[in-house]
């Protein structure tokens, strides 16, 4: 950690390629969100530390009817956030708030951004609530899955699958195991194909029943999603409730770099109908990254 202010950070869009390769190597999943379309670099003393990746939500049409009356265009989804220790303290919020009054001043076709945190495997939004976003659900887990831990029959090597001792998991979301049209299910069927005397067999269906035999199961925790509304009055077109930020503590859905939060430790902040935000601390990070 240096001595310099967040008001020293510079934000600038960067190339998808830079920003993917900072992602994998900060972000803790390791992985990168393919849909993404815009790439904010984030800069410190002209070094790339940081990175912010938006793009549309993987179940765009769900999402949309969030907002009545959202145009297909009207949201963008924070798929990616990804910062080094190096960066001084609170560049986090520093560099989000920039970023959401760039979108306010060359993009004003959108009117709100939602993300999710994720509260099986990093934290539960602590950077969101110091930035003014809304918390619109709390739920159980059923997206993010696991394959290789536990109870699991497969283990993962160099060259391939194998039946055994675990050596290592796998995390993957649902929908790309249940997308039929989409090359991620086809690749997880790939690398899933050995089991205990029988294999994963591909037929077409959605169904997670393939996996589940294979000894998969969704990692236990909870999902989070924020909104902010960059237009105003897109507040007022919301068709779900603005939940209390005292409800995280409440289910027992806290979480900070990975661990579970204390019921005590989880900082609610101000009612979310008036300024809404807890205060900015340091959140989600890995021994030298960050990422939501």
């Amino acid at each position: 950690m240096n001595n310099k202010s967040a008001k020293n950070i510079v934000i600038a869009p960067i190339a998808a390629k830079d920003a993917n390769v900072i992602v994998k190597r900060l972000h803790y999943s390791g992985k990168v969100c393919n849909n993404s379309q815009l790439h904010l670099g984030v800069f410190m003393d002209g070094v790339l530390e940081g990175a912010m990746q938006f793009g549309p939500s993987l179940d765009k049409r769900k999402i949309q009817g969030l907002v009545k009356d959202t145009p297909w265009n009207g949201f963008i989804e924070l798929n990616r956030m990804a910062f080094s220790e190096r960066l001084p303290r609170n560049s986090e919020s520093r560099a989000l708030s920039i970023a959401l009054r760039l979108f306010k001043k060359h993009y004003p076709h959108i009117e709100w951004i939602v993300s999710f945190a994720d509260g099986t495997q990093s934290g539960d939004g602590t950077i969101y609530r110091a930035s003014g976003f809304v918390l619109t659900q709390i739920k159980k887990n059923t997206s993010i899955w696991e394959i290789g831990g536990g109870g699991s029959k497969l283990y993962f090597t160099d060259i391939g699958v194998r039946t055994g001792k675990l050596q290592k998991k796998e995390v993957f979301n649902r929908m790309v195991a249940t997308d039929t049209k989409g090359p991620g299910r086809a690749a997880l069927i790939n690398r899933m194909t050995v089991t205990t005397g029988k294999h994963i067999l591909e037929t077409g269906s959605a169904s997670m029943k393939p996996f589940i035999d294979a000894g998969a199961r969704p990692l236990e925790g909870f999902q989070l999603r924020y909104i902010y509304f960059l237009d105003p009055t897109a507040r007022e077109r919301l068709t779900v409730p603005i939940l209390p930020f005292s409800k995280i503590e409440e289910l027992g859905a806290g979480m900070y770099k990975g661990k579970k939060r204390q019921a005590s430790e989880v900082g609610n902040g101000p009612d979310q109908g008036h300024s809404g935000g807890a205060a900015p601390t340091r959140t989600l990070h890995n021994s030298d990254s960050q990422g939501d």
